[in-house]
């Protein structure tokens, strides 16, 4: 059976190979996506020897990818999720798990984030009761500053929630200060920037909670999934607790009795000597990973280095192919930070002599993907119309992205000769606009 599982194996390595073939780029009709997955045989190689063994739930290879990829940030605990938007949600509810006392979230008391982001790393705290304090931006680097953030700060502001933008780091170490201060939580969502680091720390390790997202655009991916990360043991069991159906049990499925006390426990107002296994102390959900997931996870963790750098290199080529050209606002690092970048955002000035749409009409007719900083202003969509919110100071630079910004690709599979049309194609079009 060895040999015929290492015959399947290399078929499947040869397979790879052979998709691989002729792929050339051509100007303008090759798609030049702004973000993708970064494939390679191995992980294709994983995926099917995954699928040999039949490992189609969570289990070993879910296990070896959180202790591998807790190693790898400097965290203690790494939870797997389905997704990285699920990973945001687990890391938010956990600040209102009875088991934290009275330091839990309770239902009114307030979250700051920032109002130009992603969608599900607001969500949360909507969902849980709790009121969103929409911060504004700087434009350049598009994260909040940490006088902003204090700014926000009232009597019933209990946490931070924050994205690295783009994976560009927000100022963590002075934020993660100010949390202190102020006896509040910080949650980092660092779904763009893993890699990225501020002050020579890797982000996502300046928070209570962190959580990174392992779709195909983000830095490794899994095709789904996300995962929450702490030095926290208190909060990482109630993190695994509410992705775990809400059990109180932490044995993992197939086991019994680690405990030994299985039928030994008295809770609530169950039955002394009541199955543990089916005792439930958080309202949780079924959120885990696969193993599936996981085997893919565990080769792409492999080439996170080189991810990194090819991501920064790409970002590198295209700010200094667009240097100085009119209009356009062009990205800056945060001061002490070395981005692990997920993308090139550029913001149109407002004197320029042409539209956010001109500009994406004209990159997208040459098959160059272009996006919007995500959401710009959440506060202006319609699922955001009549939920309960405070705004601090003004949201100028959040309407400016709304309006002004895009962004392309700078992640692992561009070569050389996608970026140089990308910043070809830009300077044309700024020319030919006068």
């Amino acid at each position: 059976m060895g040999d015929r599982k290492e015959r399947i194996l290399a078929e499947v390595r040869r397979y790879h190979e052979e998709q691989e073939r002729d792929a050339r780029f051509e100007p303008g009709v090759t798609e030049i996506w702004p973000s993708g997955a970064v494939l390679d045989d191995s992980d294709r190689v994983a995926l099917v020897e995954a699928a040999l063994g039949l490992r189609i739930a969570a289990g070993t290879d879910c296990r070896r990818f959180e202790s591998a990829f807790a190693r790898r940030l400097g965290r203690r605990k790494a939870h797997l999720t389905n997704s990285g938007s699920s990973a945001n949600l687990l890391a938010l509810t956990a600040l209102t798990s009875p088991a934290l006392g009275e330091h839990r979230l309770r239902p009114g008391d307030e979250v700051i984030t920032v109002a130009a982001g992603f969608p599900t790393t607001v969500n949360p705290i909507i969902q849980n009761g709790l009121v969103p304090v929409f911060v504004d931006i700087d434009l350049g680097t598009y994260n909040a500053s940490s006088e902003t953030v204090a700014r926000a700060i009232g009597p019933r502001t209990r946490a931070i929630s924050m994205a690295h933008s783009l994976g560009n780091p927000f100022q963590a170490a002075e934020i993660a200060e100010l949390a202190a201060a102020h006896g509040l939580f910080l949650i980092e969502d660092n779904c763009d920037a893993v890699g990225s680091t501020y002050r020579g720390q890797l982000t996502g390790t300046f928070g209570d909670l962190s959580t990174v997202s392992f779709y195909p655009a983000h830095h490794l991916t899994m095709g789904e999934g996300g995962c929450v990360l702490t030095s926290n043991l208190a909060l990482a069991r109630v993190v695994e607790s509410l992705r775990d159906w809400g059990r109180d049990c932490w044995c993992e499925p197939g086991e019994n009795d680690r405990c030994l006390k299985r039928f030994s426990y008295q809770m609530g107002s169950l039955p002394e000597g009541y199955d543990h296994k089916y005792i439930f102390s958080h309202v949780g959900y079924n959120l885990k990973a696969t193993d599936l997931q996981a085997a893919l996870g565990l080769s792409q963790l492999k080439r996170l280095d080189e991810f990194c750098a090819a991501r920064r290199y790409n970002w590198r080529r295209l700010r200094e192919g667009l240097d100085g050209l009119p209009h356009l606002l062009l990205p800056e690092a945060t001061a002490g930070s070395d981005p692990s970048w997920f993308g090139f955002v550029m913001t149109i000035g407002p004197e320029a002599p042409f539209t956010t749409a001109e500009l994406v009409a004209f990159l997208e007719d040459r098959r160059i993907g272009t996006r919007r900083l995500f959401a710009g202003n959440l506060t202006r969509h319609p699922a955001y119309q009549g939920v309960r919110h405070r705004v601090s100071g003004e949201l100028t630079n959040s309407d400016v992205v709304t309006d002004r910004t895009l962004w392309t690709g700078v992640y692992p599979a561009l070569t050389d000769e996608m970026v140089d049309y990308v910043v070809a194609s830009i300077k044309e079009f700024v020319a030919s606009r006068g």
